[in-house]
């Protein structure tokens, strides 16, 4: 049997593994790349593949910056940066039509900028926003979908950990992927925040107007907010100035989450062991699913099917743009289906060499297929954002799944603007960082 050939029955077996057994990423990728490896070598090659695989993953320096900007994430929701976050956006937008809506967008969207979880940002803009669009009488349709949209921006607006990924699988610069990422997460924003505007016009009544909060109330609950926008600051301006690395911006930028939490008498001992528990619990998970796919992509390379796929498609003569569509189509079918870093790890092996030898730019492919995958995070049927706030809410997932498709168009729209100008949307920040 040719090596592409076991390499497709690989993905067929994981597939089945994954949905009819139900057995996790992490493992059901270690299995099949082993069990793989085994067919097309030896069992005592596979083995010797699988402790240097294993080992290579996880002694590798740069993954070291995932759990510190997990950490960074988790000091600042035991904190409750969170709340505040939500408290001071309430005051300045909760008067406006659907103002609860767009409080909860604005406040994922700068929650996201320390977290780096779409599921961190859903299950904490869940337990505080609505239960507020409740009160105020906000449709399940409305207060469910700017909860799932604004969530999804954890996946994207630095530091996004899908993108530390990409960087570290690809060999790119984190800094001039988090760089690149700024326009596109501002757009993405924009125009979900554009979506509510437009679902409270065509339905008035799923968006009442709340009270309106008085200038002095408005600047009095900014100054914990800034707090955050400090820190994101600060990370940033370390990574464009090229002062530091990624790992030491994200170890600085620990230090200061503590030192802004204890100044502020937010952290007790209790609060930061609940940290560092979770911290733990997630970077594992994290680690798992790397070595997982590792191994898996091992697999793939020695069945050469990458290879063979990417000569194949180039013999098709097909226009490079349409390529990019197909390519994009599975992203999104793979983001339904699995976690968006479980999917991105699976698939760089197959159409990260393809992509480059079309002439395509790997930062600014890094944003697009990062908006993609966060799209599969709220459509049906596995859409795992929408899952969270289903459980946390109490709201029937079948709404909460009928809610995100209001907001397709946006992430539509966006890819649509970074593809017609890749330049001015991702590079030409992206190009600045030293």
């Amino acid at each position: 049997m040719s090596g592409p050939i076991v390499g497709v029955y690989g993905i067929c077996a994981m597939f089945f593994m994954l949905f009819v057994l139900r057995i996790p990423a992490a493992f059901t990728l270690m299995m099949v790349g082993f069990l793989g490896i085994a067919t097309v070598t030896t069992w005592d090659a596979a083995l010797a593949m699988l402790g240097s695989e294993l080992w290579g993953s996880f002694s590798n320096y740069g993954l070291t910056v995932i759990p510190l900007f997990i950490l960074v994430g988790e000091i600042v929701h035991y904190a409750g940066y969170n709340n505040s976050l939500y408290h001071a956006t309430y005051k300045w937008f909760g008067h406006k039509r659907g103002g609860l809506a767009m409080t909860t967008i604005l406040a994922s969207a700068a929650f996201s900028a320390i977290s780096g979880s779409n599921t961190a940002t859903a299950a904490t803009m869940s337990a505080v926003a609505i239960p507020a669009m409740k009160e105020y009488k906000y449709h399940p349709l409305l207060n469910a979908g700017s909860v799932a949209a604004g969530a999804t921006l954890g996946v994207l607006i630095p530091p996004s950990i899908v993108l530390v990924v990409y960087g570290l699988y690809t060999g790119q610069s984190i800094g001039k992927l988090f760089f690149g990422n700024v326009i596109p997460s501002a757009i993405l924003t924009i125009l979900i925040l554009l979506t509510v505007v437009w679902i409270c016009r065509r339905h008035p009544d799923w968006g009442p107007e709340g009270p309106r909060s008085g200038w002095g109330e408005r600047f009095a609950a900014l100054p914990e907010a800034i707090d955050i926008l400090i820190l994101f600051a600060i990370i940033m301006y370390a990574l464009f100035t090229g002062v530091v690395t990624a790992t030491e911006a994200a170890a600085v930028s620990c230090f200061l989450a503590l030192v802004i939490c204890g100044l502020r008498r937010k952290l007790t001992w209790k609060k930061l062991t609940g940290a560092l528990v979770d911290t733990l619990r997630i970077s594992c998970m994290v680690f798992m699913i790397v070595a997982g796919a590792v191994i898996f992509a091992k697999f793939l390379t020695i069945t050469r099917l990458p290879y063979e796929t990417a000569e194949w498609i180039s013999s098709l003569d097909l226009p490079r743009w349409m390529v990019l569509w197909v390519i994009l189509a599975c992203y999104i079918i793979g983001g339904c289906i699995m976690d968006a870093l479980a999917f991105l790890l699976v698939s760089l092996p197959i159409f990260y060499p393809l992509v480059t030898q079309l002439g395509y730019d790997p930062i600014w492919f890094g944003q697009v297929i990062t908006i993609v995958t966060t799209m599969g995070s709220i459509m049906p049927p596995i859409g795992i954002c929408c899952y969270v706030v289903s459980g946390m809410s109490g709201i029937p997932l079948g709404t909460v799944f009928r809610s995100g498709l209001y907001y397709m168009p946006s992430y539509i729209a966006s890819i649509a603007i970074l593809m017609v100008s890749p330049y001015w949307t991702v590079l030409v920040l992206a190009d600045l960082v030293k």
